[in-house]
């Protein structure tokens, strides 16, 4: 029942923010974008899309190495790719972060070494989005002519950094309740991977590196979204605006940031002295590329191994034969 009112809840908040964001433009512009769209933009969103996952997996398997989950590439592109997928259905923006640990856990990594590989790597994309919107805080004040908007911007950037700086901080805290007390334990054990994979010599630069080209990609995605209607929006405006967008979006309160990510953008092109349809238009076609690519990764799920093993389980627990333990994969 707590589930199920959680996911009404969720439901609930997506639809009620996409009828705000929607009602607040013009439907016949919108109409007008979509109807002379440019499918070849769309085609190139999509690539840059799955080179985005790939880059994602890659920045994951160096950081499941550092924990000692001992992941190859060929495992991380297929649960990265599946965790796409779940990402698009599962009520929230990090559903597909949950079907990684359980892949991972179930190819022989301990539970504790899969989940803090899956929480460090959200926890460097994060603080890595976050230094990049404080960044570019110079330029995004002036690309914003609205004093509001400018207020809002630098709340939301004071309220990101600080908060990977404490997290940070937290895991260099000696104070000994912290090992009594279970989720502070775990916690700071994460914010030492993350610190360690971050700032170590050999595999924080590439870390860093996959990173930065993941939230760039993110920017590109948008960029060719916007050449597809032909809106009248730069590469440069984009890589100002997105990364607080997708920073809002990352709020896990909506399905896969739908409604959210649409509000975001509409206050940030509204800001910015840009059309809020182009915005909205802009932010509905970015969902729809990832719902494509996450549908592939369905297909993905499909054929796994994995997925046929969980159905063989279920049939065995309906007929009360006990689950065989499957054997770690070196």
């Amino acid at each position: 029942m707590r589930k199920l009112f959680f996911l009404a809840l969720k439901i609930a908040i997506s639809a009620g923010l996409l009828y705000l964001a929607l009602s607040g433009v013009n439907f016949p512009a919108i109409q007008a974008r979509l109807g002379s769209i440019d499918l070849g933009w769309i085609a190139t969103a999509v690539a840059a899309t799955v080179i985005q996952l790939g880059v994602a997996a890659l920045r994951w398997r160096e950081i499941a190495n550092a924990c000692g989950a001992h992941l190859s590439t060929h495992a991380a592109l297929r649960f990265t790719l599946v965790g796409a997928f779940f990402n698009q259905t599962l009520p929230s923006t990090i559903g597909g972060d949950g079907v990684r640990l359980w892949l991972l856990q179930r190819h022989g990594t301990t539970w504790q070494a899969a989940t803090y590989s899956v929480l460090v790597d959200r926890a460097v994309g994060l603080i890595v989005l976050a230094a990049i919107v404080v960044i570019s805080l110079p330029w995004s004040l002036r690309l914003i002519e609205n004093e509001h908007g400018r207020l809002a911007l630098a709340l939301l950037d004071f309220a990101a950094i600080a908060g990977c700086i404490v997290f940070l901080v937290f895991g260099r805290l000696s104070w000994r309740w912290i090992q009594d007390i279970w989720p502070a334990r775990h916690l700071q054990g994460c914010a030492k991977l993350a610190s360690h994979v971050m700032f170590d010599r050999r595999i924080g630069p590439r870390v860093l590196l996959l990173s930065l080209l993941n939230h760039l990609l993110s920017v590109a995605i948008a960029t060719c979204a916007a050449l597809a209607i032909a809106a009248p929006v730069s590469f440069g405006e984009m890589l100002l605006l997105i990364p607080p967008v997708n920073l809002i979006t990352m709020v896990p309160i909506s399905i896969a940031g739908w409604g959210v990510r649409e509000q975001a953008m509409q206050a940030a092109f509204s800001h910015a002295g840009l059309s809020t349809a182009d915005g909205v238009t802009i932010s509905l076609l970015f969902g729809a590329i990832y719902f494509i690519v996450g549908a592939a990764g369905g297909l993905a799920w499909l054929l796994s191994s994995e997925k046929s093993a969980k159905g063989a389980a279920a049939m065995d627990d309906e007929d009360g034969v006990p689950e065989p333990q499957p054997k770690p994969q070196a």
